[in-house]
């Protein structure tokens, strides 16, 4: 394939939505694995006026390294970056009625991202081999945890087991500070 035709079959069957992917990124990567032998250019094409186009094929080194990357990635868990996880980390600057009012808009979100999911699923799964829907089905299964969890720190706030106060969390620690800054009595 030349890279419009990878872009366009990423955008296409929605991986642009798990490989983020900026304008150009594709084309610098195609570089870097071309430059690695990974791959090889095969031919150059042009339509119309539209500029050349470069069609690559893997390699066999390239086959193997794909083999080597893809074990590791399916074995190995990673601590994958995620902004909501962050988030989670200065709820304190937010009220408590505030952060239930955020994570439960961001439940409605999830729940309509769900359904969606699944009555596409329920559509695909006549359609296509297993195999294909496997991406779709771990990615729901993230989404209903991710759900799970924000409708169980709800009930906590709701219940008031789960509170703040962060003038008073400023207070605590400006006091343990200023305690643990004082010489020892002897």
């Amino acid at each position: 394939m030349h890279p419009y035709e990878m872009n366009r079959l990423l955008l296409e069957r929605h991986w642009n939505e798990v490989l983020v992917l900026k304008r150009g990124s594709l084309y610098h990567a195609i570089r870097r694995v071309l430059g690695a032998g990974l791959i090889v250019a095969i031919g150059t094409t042009r339509d119309g006026k539209r500029p050349e186009r470069t069609t690559y094929r893997i390699t066999p080194a390239g086959e193997e390294q794909l083999v080597r990357w893809l074990r590791d990635m399916v074995a190995l868990p990673v601590r994958e970056s995620s902004t909501f996880m962050a988030s989670v980390n200065f709820l304190i600057h937010l009220t408590p009625s505030d952060a239930a009012a955020q994570l439960e808009r961001r439940a409605q979100r999830l729940e309509q991202e769900i359904a969606g999911a699944e009555a596409g699923m329920k559509i695909l799964v006549q359609r296509l081999p297993h195999f294909l829907l496997l991406e779709g089905e771990y990615m729901l299964s993230i989404r209903k945890s991710e759900l799970q969890w924000v409708r169980k720190v709800l009930e906590e706030l709701h219940s008031g087991h789960l509170s703040w106060d962060l003038k008073k969390i400023f207070e605590g620690l400006e006091a343990a500070r200023t305690a643990s800054a004082k010489p020892p009595k002897g």
